[in-house]
């Protein structure tokens, strides 16, 4: 049953649209179309109205954003609660410390800086690719049409309206030539809505079939879907498994982190009865090494790079988590026309029927091109083809759609006689045992698209209009296919990611294209008529085959719906209107830039070099940013685990903290600032999975605990080790020796498997620590000086102890949790 929303003038609250049941709707013929009337067109708003308009405020002025402004942008990186706490710690060092020990301070401010540029270049990327790929709705004024960005409409403006466009603001209708609105992305209603002319139209809606336009009524804020809009256009991180795992994990180490530091706060000030400013340094170092600062920002740094490549390539990233999301990706239905073959068409053969004369076909044909004011790529080749007769007037028309896989047209053809003629599947408006069925299957079968034009029996108007129909002909289309594609689906399998073809076209003709380009089971094609319609058998047949013709609309969004039943992430790419409900339903929609605006709108990802080889790119960028960010997030967390349980044997043990700050300063920078930058961007090809916040606490407790308990049982040692003035000093060096060791060691595992530019980082790490201990100034500097050599051979034993353990306890995580060891993305075997 159909239900058309009613709505007053002034339109409906938000959410809450008023509806009225509608007519009752045949699945393959829709509610009857109003007959085309045409009547003299409007001439819009004339400049001078537009003008007094533009001087009310009377202007679409919503400011629809594809990024952050720079005030958001240098607030979020600057307005922390870890920079807060750094911040306030800084300045106590500051005061009671020498400048070593606040070089922490100062990285804090660079990574800051590092950040708020990195998001102001991916700002300006979003900014220009928006500017690109914007909605420019076509708006008649003084009687001219012209297309105009979205924010120059003013009330009462006539926008005009064909298949593919979005509403983009409230208005009436003015003129309606089988106007079919799509409002299911507002009120959920699937069937379209047939619009009359003083009907409503609402901002989020878009056009399916026939043609028209509609005077604005509300314009701004006041728009029904204007607050939606702006919203889902925005720079965002909200929906990200990954910010909300390290959002989680942040949680988790601040709660951990206030009664260690209370612990330690009252272990060092008033317990211990040291000098002063000393017990603060020492307090302060053990605080500040608990705080993954720098994860957040390379995380920002990783998706802000991934945005910069991406624009390069010509790729609209309108949804930051997007690049993430198709990284996990495990399906993805393509659309066949404009995404495995180019928009163009061909016509290569026209086959008269049954005895028909071919001088009058091709008259039909050009009367029929000349009846859509807003054709699809088949009826424009067939324009190209066969050009109008001046003695054919159109009285109705029908336009395509995807629903109804047919278009059509009555005409006055000159002479007194009138016609009624159909175009479209052969297999839709031939019976089932038509002889001329055969020969179609025929052609499919070598890709080939087919159209019959066929005479109707009865009015157009009629809603068994394609019932008797006598074929006249059959045009031949032949498809482009983009050079690009093969690669493209070659590379999806390589990546095991199933690629679904799901295509409005003949199933054999679509198989037949996805075989010439070497998609695995092209030969098993499947016609989605024989589909079952419960999602649990429907997902049973997705999951067995991968090329599917003659789908609808509502059956690409079920399909959808069915493979994200089976755990399926999926991933939708279209350009056509009837993509809009799957692309808006998929966890990633992907649209091409030359497809309709609608399609551009839902989308969450817009290749506007229209290329479809441009997708493994932002699967890359996205594989590239989890499996590096699970990587270094290992290397944080292990550093926050060893300072947290250090903290605690220190509280327990009523011992000075071995540390100052501009120890923990040096090695976080050589095995975890250093490095983890060149490993965040490193290229990742793995696919991502799920559940980020376990994969990584798996590796970076055990971690924590070997190099906070190796680390602790040198400094006791040293402490009975070594007596007297210095004392403390060389304790130190000792614990700072163990840990650096202990800590390179968990980079090396993390920096597997290995390559030449992993080995020369880790290599340059160690050289970098080599130089401090013997370089005398930078001994001085840092309070770095082992003293003897028992001791220091006996540090160097201890990690070597703790290399040890690390290797079993890395392989004990493998074996223990199997799902995430086999996962060549984990941290010690991201590539």
């Amino acid at each position: 049953m159909t239900q058309r929303a009613r709505i007053g003038m002034d339109g409906p609250e938000p959410g809450s649209p008023v509806i009225d049941a509608g007519a009752e709707l045949d699945p393959v013929h829709p509610q009857k179309p109003p007959k085309s009337v045409r009547a003299p067109r409007a001439r819009g708003l004339t400049t001078a109205e537009v003008a007094k308009r533009v001087a009310r405020g009377e202007v679409n002025d919503v400011p629809v954003r594809s990024s952050r402004s720079t005030v958001d942008i240098v607030r979020a990186n600057v307005f922390t609660r870890f920079n807060a706490i750094i911040g306030v710690l800084w300045m106590i060092m500051l005061f009671v410390a020498p400048f070593q020990d606040s070089l922490f301070g100062y990285v804090i401010i660079a990574n800051t800086g590092i950040g708020i540029i990195q998001e102001l270049r991916a700002k300006k990327t979003l900014d220009g690719l928006a500017l690109i790929g914007e909605v420019r709705p076509t708006v008649r004024r003084d009687g001219t049409a012209a297309e105009i960005p979205t924010s120059e409409i003013v009330l009462g403006d006539l926008v005009e309206l064909g298949p593919g466009d979005k509403v983009v603001v409230d208005g009436e209708v003015a003129e309606a030539d089988s106007l079919e609105i799509d409002e299911s992305l507002l009120t959920g209603e699937a069937d379209p809505v047939i619009k009359h002319t003083g009907d409503p139209v609402m901002s989020g809606s878009f056009v399916v079939a026939g043609s028209g336009a509609f005077t604005v009524t509300k314009v701004g804020r006041e728009a029904y879907a204007a607050q939606l809009a702006e919203e889902a256009s925005r720079f965002t991180l909200v929906h990200s498994e990954l910010r909300s795992g390290i959002s989680t994990i942040l949680k988790y180490v601040t709660w951990m982190m206030i009664p260690t530091a209370i612990g330690l706060i009252i272990s060092q000030l008033v317990v211990k009865d040291n000098n002063f400013k000393d017990s603060v340094a020492r307090t302060v170092g053990g605080i500040v090494p608990m705080i993954p600062e720098g994860l957040v920002l390379l995380t920002s740094v990783a998706f802000a790079i991934g945005v910069i490549r991406l624009g390069r390539k010509q790729c609209l990233v309108q949804e930051l988590p997007a690049i993430e999301g198709l990284a996990r990706v495990d399906v993805v239905c393509l659309d066949k026309t404009g995404t495995l073959t180019e928009g163009g068409m061909d016509v290569t053969e026209l086959r008269p029927l049954a005895g028909a004369d071919e001088s009058y076909v091709r008259k039909v044909l050009g009367a029929l091109g000349e009846s859509d004011p807003r054709p699809n790529a088949s009826l424009q080749a067939i324009i190209d083809t066969y050009p109008d007769s001046e003695d054919w007037r159109c009285t109705e028309s029908l336009p395509f759609s995807s629903a109804r896989k047919y278009s059509g047209a009555s005409f006055s053809e000159g002479n007194g006689e009138s016609s009624t003629w159909l175009l479209g599947a052969p297999d839709v408006l031939l019976p089932q045992d038509d002889a001329a069925l055969a020969e179609i299957e025929r052609l499919n079968e070598q890709g080939l698209r087919v159209l019959l034009l066929a005479r109707a029996a009865v009015e157009l108007d009629a809603p068994t209009v394609a019932a008797g129909a006598r074929p006249a002909a059959l045009v031949v289309l032949e498809q482009r296919l983009r050079p690009d594609a093969a690669d493209t689906l070659r590379y999806f399998d390589e990546q095991n990611v199933n690629a679904k073809v799901i295509s409005g076209d003949n199933a054999v003709s679509v198989g037949a294209v996805a075989g010439k380009l070497g998609l695995p089971g092209a030969q098993n094609t499947v016609d989605a008529r024989q589909l079952p319609t419960e999602h649990a058998p429907m997902a049973e047949s997705l999951d067995a085959h991968s090329v599917f013709g003659r789908v609808t609309p509502q059956q690409k969004r079920d399909m959808v719906g069915a493979l994200q039943s089976r755990g399926h992430t999926v991933a939708m790419t279209g350009d056509g209107v009837n993509d809009v409900l799957a692309l808006k339903d998929a966890d990633i929609g992907v649209s091409m830039g030359s497809g309709s605006e609608a399609s551009r709108a839902v989308a969450q990802i817009v290749l506007l070099n229209n290329s479809f080889a441009t997708l493994p790119s932002v699967v890359a960028e996205g594989r590239r940013v989890i499996g590096n960010i699970t990587r270094v997030a290992t290397l944080f967390l292990t550093k926050t685990v060893y300072s947290v349980l250090l903290a605690i044997l220190v509280v327990c043990w009523q011992v000075e903290y071995p540390f100052l700050p501009r120890h923990l300063t040096l090695l976080s920078t050589l095995t975890i600032g250093v490095p983890a930058f060149f490993l965040a961007l490193a290229p990742n090809k793995e696919r991502a999975k799920p559940q980020f916040v376990h994969r990584v606490m798996r590796y970076a407790i055990p971690a924590g605990v070997i190099a906070a308990v190796t680390t602790f049982g040198t400094y006791l040692l040293a402490r009975s080790y070594y007596s007297g003035p210095g004392s403390l000093d060389a304790e130190t060096s000792a614990a700072t020796l163990t840990l650096f060791l202990v800590s390179m060691w968990v980079l090396a595992i993390i920096a597997r498997p290995y390559t030449w530019w992993r080995v020369c980082l880790v290599a340059a790490m160690g050289a970098g620590f080599l130089v401090v201990l013997i370089v005398p100034w930078l001994q001085d500097f840092f309070a770095l000086k082992l003293v003897g050599l028992a001791l220091p051979w006996t540090a160097v034993a201890i990690a070597a102890a703790g290399a040890v353990l690390l290797e079993i306890a890395w392989r004990w995580v493998d074996q223990r949790f199997g799902g995430v060891a086999a996962d060549d993305s984990h941290p010690g075997r991201a590539v």
